[in-house]
């Protein structure tokens, strides 16, 4: 099967025993082979990949039954790191711009990087996200964080100003944090941008939140949307731990006036 996989991805020409490879590093370190270090890099790509996709509750039905969507949503998406394992499920002190899985990363102003990026399994499969991320912030000076996930390719097509796209959310927060989210739509050499704040402040657990874009008002040209990106922003996170249970973001049609 291994050897399946590595025909697929294209790196088993040599077939290297990357096990020996690592004992005999860890008994006698010494420089190695630049293209063997792509090649590893490579295959570690596709087998976090591979394992994030086959993640068993990856095959459960994570969506949210027809009658729990806006009235005439024809889209709907969940981040992939909700519904999938991630690697590593953990991370401590990342810097700005870590990447959280193939399609989210994550964007803060803390010096000190003070943060902890815990994914942890929900307790009922299958009822809405399967994941959940936490993020907590023991710095005194954060006073930005945001959580950017990149659209899939196949949400793009349909958006124009003719569309409403909403973003519902299931948030965590030790103390009261002001959440916002931003969409981020791409054409050409202009990006097109709406905040928008998700309702009163999040505290307590279990706190739900929406937020509508009503793209008639993002000034977007007569052109396909090339890429877009939805940041999750934190204003003044210090001191205070936010879990993001559950993130759904759904486009319809908009009504025509």
């Amino acid at each position: 099967m291994v050897t399946r996989l590595l025909d697929i991805f294209g790196l088993n020409r040599r077939r290297p025993d990357w096990a020996r490879l690592a004992e005999r590093l860890d008994r006698r370190p010494r420089p190695v082979d630049p293209a063997l270090r792509d090649e590893a890099r490579t295959l570690h790509r596709c087998l976090s990949r591979f394992l994030h996709a086959s993640d068993p509750w990856m095959l459960r039905k994570t969506g949210l039954a027809d009658d729990d969507l806006p009235p005439g949503t024809d889209w709907h998406w969940r981040p992939r790191l909700l519904c999938g394992q991630i690697s590593p499920q953990a991370a401590v002190s990342p810097g700005t711009g870590h990447p959280l899985g193939d399609d989210a990363a994550l964007w803060h102003d803390c010096p000190h990087r003070a943060l902890i990026l815990r994914q942890s399994a929900r307790p009922r499969p299958g009822q809405a996200a399967c994941y959940a991320l936490q993020i907590e912030v023991m710095g005194t000076s954060c006073g930005f964080l945001s959580l950017a996930l990149d659209l899939p390719q196949d949400a793009l097509a349909a958006l124009g100003a003719d569309r409403i796209l909403q973003l519902d959310a299931v948030l965590d927060a030790e103390r009261p944090i002001t959440v916002y989210a931003r969409i981020n739509l791409v054409q050409g050499p202009n990006t097109e941008s709406m905040l928008r704040q998700l309702g009163p402040p999040v505290e307590g657990t279990s706190a739900r939140r929406r937020a509508e874009f009503d793209l008639a008002y993002a000034d977007l040209a007569s052109r396909p949307v090339e890429r877009a990106w939805l940041d999750l922003i934190l204003e003044a996170p210090r001191l205070n731990a936010v879990c993001i249970n559950d993130l759904l973001l759904s486009h319809r049609a908009r009504a025509q006036v």
